[in-house]
This record gives structure tokens, C-alpha cells and sequence, in this order.
């Protein structure tokens, strides 16, 4: 059975950094291709990055690009997102997900998602 655990979020000060983990398990995840999407209050589940499952090639939000970094390490079956230099408007649920299909800005392209973790970027 398919399961991906997030972890490392929680409350910070604008300026500050988190890194969130995400444990995949039950399926080849070293293989698939792996997400983040967060999900603010009243708003719509949106893309942040994304990496091929080679890790060579990762993808951004033009909003995140420059101070979130994606990366994984296939061996502990993880995949991590560096966040730095978090700004208020960061504050969202924050959503790891991987397909065996490759890597996509589109949420309906992802098969498995785990259950999310609070990030919370006071001003």
C-alpha cells in the first residue's frame, strides 16, 4: 500500500528557513517522479516543485523559484523541499506527492499524495 508521510513543518518568523520531508513507501517511489503542492486557507491547491525521478531535472513556481529547493534521496526513499528565505504569503498546507508518469505543474497528473504538513511564516 502506497504512502507518502510529510514532516519539518511548523511555525516560523518571515526571513526564516524549514526543510519538509516526505518518506514515500509501499510502491518503487525511487522510480516515480516527485511533487510538492501547498494549499492555503480559501485557495485552490497549487504547484511549488517537482523532480524526475533521476533527481536531474526539477521544476519551480516562479513564486517559490530562488528560494525553495527540491531534492531527493533515493536510497532513504525521501524527498526533501529547502525552503529559505519564507515570506507570510508561504503559509499554506504543504503536500508531497509522487507518479510513475514523470513530473507535471498539473495536481490531477499525480497519483499518490500524502496528508500534509502545517507551514506557518509569520510577518
Amino acid at each position: 500500500q502506497a504512502h507518502l508521510e510529510e514532516s519539518g513543518g511548523g511555525l516560523v518568523h518571515a526571513g526564516g528557513s524549514l526543510r519538509l520531508s516526505c518518506v514515500a513507501s509501499g510502491r518503487p517511489f525511487s522510480r516515480y517522479a516527485m511533487g510538492w503542492f501547498r494549499q492555503a486557507p480559501g485557495e485552490e491547491r497549487e504547484f511549488v516543485a517537482a523532480i524526475s525521478w533521476s533527481g536531474a531535472y526539477t521544476y519551480y513556481a516562479d513564486s517559490v523559484k530562488g528560494r525553495f529547493t527540491i531534492s531527493r534521496d533515493s536510497a532513504k526513499s525521501t524527498v526533501y523541499l529547502q525552503m529559505n528565505s519564507l515570506k507570510p504569503e508561504d503559509t499554506a498546507v504543504y503536500f508531497c506527492t509522487g507518479d510513475p508518469r514523470g513530473t507535471s505543474y498539473s495536481q490531477n497528473d499525480y497519483m499518490y499524495w500524502g496528508q500534509g504538513t502545517q507551514v506557518t511564516v509569520s510577518s
